[in-house]
């Protein structure tokens, strides 16, 4: 698909893996709605670009649908991007027995919420926009990217919640891709490895952890970086034969328990 001349919503987009992937769609031609609730960064992004930023809380159906208009103000909506999420880490059950040490119920629902059910409503809403667009030459009406994780795979200790959200996106992969092959809407699944990205942190610590995970990674012995993941996400969006799949960007990683 041709994304030069296509509008294009990145959630997730004002840090990390969601701003290399939007940064490279307006090197190709998108126009970019920065996504995120970190206002100040995504605005600074959005003026960048040359884009549009909206302050969008993917748990929030009002926000998404105004993000979607927002986009289909700017160009032709045929590309969504979901990149938004979170990642914290609790065991199922506490070390000292009591109920009240087990995981937090209401953190594991946050991270549902977020990471799962924020990407299926934007999925939804943004390709209703999609449906009512004339098909491109390619018989295309747009293209849509979710963002999991090997954790949906590899799940680590402490993950529980993590990982049931990114394997919620692999298993509604096929099903909306046979779903939205009806508007002729393709759907697609990256599923990164170790990533530099911000949560590590900065300084020398930082970067001696880095070092040390990129030490598990099968070849090459180092973090992926934002660029190498963007750049898989923009071939899923313009390989009009590459539909309902999951790749993993990882370096041949395979996670182990901790």
């Amino acid at each position: 698909m041709e994304i030069s001349g296509s509008a294009a919503i990145v959630t997730g987009a004002a840090s990390g893996i969601g701003a290399a992937v939007a940064r490279q769609l307006a090197g190709a031609g998108a126009t970019v709605l920065v996504a995120d609730v970190q206002d100040d960064k995504g605005q600074a992004l959005a003026d960048e670009l040359g884009g549009a930023f909206a302050h969008v809380d993917v748990t929030e159906t009002a926000q998404v649908q105004a993000a979607v208009d927002r986009a289909s103000e700017l160009g032709s909506l045929r590309i969504l991007v979901n990149s938004a999420g979170i990642g914290p880490a609790a065991r199922t059950v506490g070390r000292d027995g009591s109920y009240d040490s087990a995981h937090d119920l209401e953190l594991y629902k946050k991270v549902i919420a977020i990471n799962l059910i924020g990407t299926f409503d934007m999925i939804r809403i943004a390709g209703t926009a999609m449906s009512r667009l004339e098909p491109l030459d390619s018989g295309e009406r747009g293209a849509i990217v979710n963002m999991a994780s090997v954790a949906a795979f590899d799940g680590q200790i402490g993950q529980a919640a993590y990982s049931s959200s990114k394997g919620g996106i692999v298993g509604l992969t096929l099903p909306v891709a046979r779903d939205l092959a009806a508007i002729a809407v393709r759907v697609n699944t990256v599923a990164p490895g170790l990533i530099d990205t911000p949560i590590y942190g900065e300084g020398e610590q930082a970067e001696e952890l880095k070092a040390r995970l990129g030490e598990s990674v099968l070849f090459p012995k180092r973090l992926g970086a934002p660029d190498e993941l963007a750049s898989m996400v923009l071939e899923c969006l313009r390989n009009s034969y590459l539909n309902a799949s999951v790749v993993r960007v990882d370096g041949g990683i395979r996670m182990p328990p901790k």
